[in-house]
């Protein structure tokens, strides 16, 4: 099954994104991780495309998505909803690993009625930790580094309000966490599970990058989930 590339325009900002399955399958929506991209995700996009219509997107700063030089979690929350209002998709199951999760709670946290089903892949409580100011790799990125000062400040120093739409979730959430080889505290991501009403947590020893060192074990978790956890029926709108 053919991964085609394509944009969209949101709020002024070029949006890329991938697209694979069929066309009247319902949707699942990817969100990458910070400094990743819409490919990443190459790797368990078949798995979900034969009963999805997978949309697996660049966040602003990144890929081939535009670099607007103004950057923020709460923008890139902002670019996702959009981007689900373009393609008219109502309700969407949605999966996030790393930043792409922390934007994908905030989505569901701000406007559940826009997600079916929540995925988590590593992703810690938003709690205060030491602020380290990262160093620029050399050469060429295929990122705005502006983007990774500004997001890494908030991520260092979060908003107290972030905690609290933890709770505001209505989604079944399953919380993935990477094990002790992760570099997230796996006490953070157990805490990020806590906060949501209605989830489970499962560890898939990976690491971080659990999606990508072990996407057999990753997608067979999330098919597993999504035919446990049945969406709840669209509420009016």
């Amino acid at each position: 099954m053919d991964i085609t590339d394509h944009f969209a325009t949101v709020g002024g900002t070029q949006l890329a994104y991938r697209a694979c399955g069929p066309r009247d399958a319902p949707p699942l929506v990817l969100v990458h991780a910070l400094g990743e991209r819409a490919a990443d995700w190459d790797v368990v996009i078949p798995a979900f495309a034969g009963r999805w219509r997978v949309y697996a997107l660049d966040l602003r700063g990144h890929g081939q998505s535009g670099r607007p030089g103004d950057y923020s979690l709460e923008l890139m929350r902002a670019d996702v909803l959009g981007f689900l209002d373009a393609l008219a998709l109502d309700r969407v199951d949605l999966i996030g690993h790393s930043l792409g999760g922390l934007v994908a709670y905030l989505l569901a946290g701000d406007h559940p009625e826009r997600v079916s089903r929540l995925v988590l892949e590593d992703v810690p409580a938003p709690l205060p930790r030491e602020r380290v100011v990262p160093t620029r790799p050399d050469g060429d990125l295929a990122y705005d580094w502006e983007m990774v000062l500004a997001v890494r400040r908030q991520i260092d120093d979060p908003d107290p309000a972030w905690m609290d739409r933890l709770g505001r979730i209505t989604a079944p959430t399953l919380v993935i966490a990477g094990g002790p080889a992760s570099h997230i505290p796996q006490e953070r991501v157990a805490e990020l599970a806590r906060r949501i009403p209605d989830s489970r947590t499962m560890t898939i020893p990976a690491g971080h990058l659990v999606h990508a060192a072990e996407p057999h074990a990753f997608s067979e978790a999330v098919l597993t989930f999504f035919e446990q956890a049945k969406p709840l029926p669209s509420p009016s709108r």
